[in-house]
Parts: structure tokens; C-alpha cells; sequence
């Protein structure tokens, strides 16, 4: 069971700290969390296999974070939560929770319910493709489409892409993005802006005023899935293609 992590994300100290001391007993890697800010980056850095989670966090919705958790490579979600009524159940398991355990609960029901979800799991499958609306990433032959355009890029590009739009649109410093995205250790954390800026030109309507991926100032780079889920932007090579038509049919206008 060592190879397998976990995730705890639990508001309340006492139980957060007496639920890591058994499921350390059993040899789990245990990471623990107190808020959404702190689980967001536990999960992003250690990429846990099982995450048990709050409902009621001190700093946000747990019912909200679940369904980015789920949108992420879906972790196996035991929800926790002090709401007892049929309502609340569904409403955690539609979120994407595998299981949900009402409070108060037993700790050998809990351990039981931790290694029934960790079954599961047992035979993992890695997704092959990431659809992100106007953006899909074949992580099988290593593509990127963008806005229905093949993008030409380096693997080097490739998989910085792919750690930039898997984060959600979390912002990620420059030493989490080697760390993450490079196969080998590099001590120069101003590489990752040069590779921002190649990739900026081939993503990106205009370079100078990125939309896409955004320099978080004291942080480092994060990718805007709100814009798109929301407005997409249009591709370079799409736009490109568009403005060479236009001049076409303005020079043929004017020739007649």
C-alpha cells in the first residue's frame, strides 16, 4: 500500500490528524490539507490516487472543489460531510464523489470504505486525450489541436502545455513548471520564459498581449481555461488564413 497516496481534506485539525494516523498505519502515503488553497496544491504536487474530502471547508465550497477535482484526471473523491440528508448525498456524488460517508462515522467503516474505493484503482487506465473546448491535447501521439488547427510544436512546448492546461488554470511558479514538465533537472528557472515565449507564438493572437497564458507577477504562469470555456479565441494560423483571403477577394474587387 505504500505506492498508494492520499489526500486528506478536512476543515477540523483533531480528525484531520486521527484519520492520516490510521490510514499511516496501514502504510498509505498520506498527505494532509486545511484549506481549498493548500488541497489545490497538495493535489497538483503530489497527484494523489485517493482524495477524502470536506464538504464544509473554512475557505470555500467542497462541493465546488470536488467538481474540479473530478474535471481534473479524476481521482477516486470520498466525500466527507456533517449533512445527513438524502438531498446532500446526491448532490455530493453528482460533484463527482465515488463515495460519500456521513458525520459522525467509524473509523473501521471509514477504513473499509478507503480500501474499497483504493480496489478500484487497482488497474488504472491514463487518459489518451484532454478536451478542453477549443483546445485538445492527444497525449498518445503527442498533438495539439487548437480552435480545429493542428499546432506545430516542440515536446519540449508539448508538454509544457499539457502541465500548464492540466493545473485547471491554477497559476504555477517557474520551479513547480520544471519540475513538472522537463525530464530533466534544471537549476535555470528562466528557461521556462523562453519556452513561454515560443509557445505564446504559436497559440497566441498576439504574443505581446498574451490571453492564453497569463504571467501571474511574483507567482510565475498560469493557462485561462475561462476564456476558453467562455469566449475561445481565434487560432494564429486560423486568423492568418482568413486575412490572406480577405486580401484576395479585396485585390480581385479592385482588379475588376
Amino acid at each position: 500500500m505504500g505506492s498508494v497516496c492520499i489526500e486528506i481534506i478536512e476543515g477540523n485539525p483533531h480528525l484531520r490528524s486521527l484519520l492520516g494516523w490510521h490510514l499511516q498505519q496501514l502504510e498509505y502515503r498520506v498527505h494532509q490539507a486545511a484549506s481549498i488553497y493548500q488541497a489545490r496544491e497538495v493535489f497538483l504536487s503530489q497527484q494523489p490516487t485517493l482524495v477524502i474530502l470536506d464538504a464544509d471547508l473554512p475557505d470555500g465550497d467542497g462541493i465546488e472543489f470536488c467538481r474540479w477535482l473530478h474535471r481534473q484526471q479524476q481521482p477516486l473523491i470520498l466525500m466527507l460531510s456533517a449533512r445527513t440528508n438524502e438531498a446532500d448525498i446526491v448532490v455530493g456524488l453528482r460533484a463527482g464523489a465515488d463515495d460519500y460517508l456521513s458525520k459522525p462515522f467509524g473509523m473501521q467503516e471509514f477504513l473499509a470504505r478507503v480500501e474499497a474505493l483504493i480496489r478500484r484503482n487497482r488497474t488504472p487506465v491514463a487518459p489518451a486525450y484532454l478536451d478542453y473546448g477549443a483546445l485538445q491535447i492527444d497525449l498518445v501521439q503527442r498533438r495539439v489541436r487548437f480552435q480545429g488547427e493542428f499546432i506545430d510544436l516542440t515536446p519540449q512546448e508539448f508538454s509544457l502545455l499539457y502541465v500548464l492546461a492540466q493545473a485547471g488554470g491554477v497559476p504555477l511558479s517557474r520551479s513547480e513548471l520544471l519540475r513538472r514538465a522537463w525530464p530533466d533537472a534544471i537549476d535555470n528557472p528562466r528557461t521556462i520564459d523562453t519556452h513561454v515565449l515560443s509557445l505564446r507564438k504559436k497559440v497566441e493572437l498576439d504574443p505581446r498581449q498574451p490571453s492564453l497564458i497569463q504571467t501571474i507577477r511574483n507567482v510565475g504562469y498560469r493557462f485561462n481555461m475561462e476564456i476558453l470555456n467562455s469566449n475561445p479565441p481565434q487560432s494564429p494560423t486560423k486568423l492568418a488564413k482568413e486575412r490572406f483571403s480577405n486580401q484576395r477577394s479585396t485585390l480581385s474587387t479592385q482588379r475588376v
